[in-house]
């Protein structure tokens, strides 16, 4: 098992390439874009596209980010571009091939990574090998690209790849394979299912992974990787990535439990959706808002009320899941474009939002923010969550950008919280406390979520004075190899 060294010094942004910055090279007076201030819609284009984030790059390097994960960029229809129809184009709207190439340069010459996002399980309609078997049926030398339904094949039955009222009753009752004449990704007539038992299938999947490999990206993030329910599929497709690029990092989709494809022979991490749902458990406890919480996708079931106690154990439980390598690689996260942001789902509490990114930033993993969060940006389930970054700085929280600035900071300038060991502390009162410690460095985070000021103390071997590297503790004292200070409410700090 081999882990990219990289990952875990990395800070990662997430970029939803439509609604993050607009470049202007998109000057085609014939294309018609919303307005980028007005809420987003489920089909409407903003007309953001890759030159737009070339031009913030140097905001992301204020930031004190390293590595930007995008949302899908392949040829679509989509404004989300999961309805992939060319492979090997990126989309002409965010500005092509050329366009990702001087990304990539950019990129690097900065010392950030750039990871795509890869939908291996599912197409679109307008993909070439599923359009020809439309026009051909049984004819087609692509008929086991996807799965079809026989009568529809041979002309016996019309498709119905763009239903009727009554075909989507049918696809209600039914399922898309006999209703329409082919296999949706979730029913879905517009994503359609790859077949990857076809070998010819599995060569055209492997070989977008390795072109883009080549291209110069340096990782996949793997849309819904468990709906191809088929280890040597992920074998291969890591052993094939690898071979090209030996610090590729692949992150999986897989909202639960992971080991399965945690073993170091498929993918290196997983979305850590588990952390995302512990952190609004504990931080946001007191504010949560149950109705934006049931739209909150895979991990709705999973949020309820914890205090300290119940916090430090998820959190230990979720340490134990894998070998400490992996955990160190982990993708941990406080929300995504697939479920409402966590600043809404927290009821708008900005004291919680900070609780979690000290937590995420002081915790073993890498760190992502989904763009906008660290500006106060809001949103409810899609389209909600997928609001248009707003440039007008008069609209920022720079509470808000500040102290992520500085908490990102803190974790870039100790390496504890980046590869060293952990040891929980403390967990009552309100406040979880641990320890990071690596070769002759040893860190101490506290974080408080109760509404009070809280005294804690804890075992810390300290060698010299204590030293206040984030927050505000009050009254500290250390003696024998204890250390007591005091946590103001809603708040963390890290001391050395």
């Amino acid at each position: 098992m081999r882990i990219p060294d990289w990952v875990q010094d990395a800070v990662f942004y997430q970029i939803f390439p439509d609604r993050f910055a607009k470049s202007g090279r998109n000057s085609d007076a014939s294309l018609t874009f919303e307005s980028w201030d007005a809420p987003p819609s489920v089909h409407g284009f903003k007309g953001g596209d890759l030159y737009g984030v070339i031009e913030k790059l140097e905001y992301l390097n204020s930031l004190g980010v390293n590595a930007i994960y995008l949302n899908p960029i392949f040829a679509s229809a989509s404004n989300h571009r999961y309805h992939t129809y060319d492979y090997y184009n990126v989309d002409p709207l965010l500005g092509g091939n050329d366009a990702l190439k001087v990304l990539l340069v950019e990129a690097h010459q900065r010392g950030m990574k750039v990871i795509l996002d890869g939908v291996f399980n599912h197409a679109s309609r307008g993909l070439w090998q599923f359009h020809h078997v439309l026009e051909t049926g049984a004819a087609s030398p692509y008929k086991d690209w996807f799965h079809f339904d026989e009568d529809r094949l041979n002309g016996k039955k019309h498709w119905g790849a763009y239903p009727t009222k009554s075909e989507e009753d049918a696809i209600r009752k039914d399922g898309t394979l006999k209703a329409i004449g082919y296999q949706g990704w979730w029913d879905l007539p517009a994503l359609p299912k790859f077949n990857t038992d076809t070998p010819a299938v599995r060569a055209f999947l492997f070989d977008v992974a390795e072109h883009w490999i080549k291209f110069g990206i340096d990782g996949w993030r793997l849309d819904v990787p468990g709906e191809i329910n088929d280890d040597s599929f992920w074998r291969e497709f890591r052993n094939r990535v690898r071979a090209l690029n030996g610090e590729a990092y692949i992150v999986g989709e897989i909202w639960n439990e992971a080991q399965r494809w945690l073993q170091g022979d498929q993918f290196d991490a997983t979305m850590n959706y588990l952390l995302t749902a512990a952190s609004l458990s504990f931080f946001a406890a007191r504010t949560l808002d149950a109705k934006i919480i049931r739209d909150a996708g895979g991990i709705k079931d999973r949020v309820h009320v914890l205090d300290a106690n119940g916090f430090a154990n998820e959190a230990d439980r979720l340490l134990s899941l894998y070998s400490p390598e992996i955990t160190r690689a982990q993708f941990n996260l406080l929300d995504s474009h697939d479920m409402p942001r966590f600043l809404t789902c927290a009821g708008g509490d900005t004291s919680a939002l900070k609780l979690a990114w000290l937590f995420m930033m002081t915790f073993p993993g890498a760190p992502c923010i989904y763009y906008g969060d660290e500006i106060g940006l809001d949103g409810g389930h899609d389209p909600d969550c997928r609001k248009s970054f707003p440039w007008d700085e008069t609209k920022w929280n720079r509470g808000l950008l500040d102290y992520l600035k500085s908490a990102i900071s803190l974790r870039k300038s100790h390496v504890a919280l980046r590869r060293g060991t952990f040891e929980r502390l403390w967990s009552a009162d309100g406040v979880y406390a641990f320890g990071r410690a690596h070769a002759d460095e040893s860190l101490v985070a506290a974080l408080n979520a109760s509404e009070a000021a809280t005294r804690i103390e804890v075992r810390f071997e300290a060698k010299k004075k204590t030293q206040v590297l984030f927050g505000q503790p009050v009254d500290i004292e250390s003696a024998d190899g204890r250390l007591k200070f005091t946590v103001p409410p809603r708040a963390g700090v890290v001391l050395k």
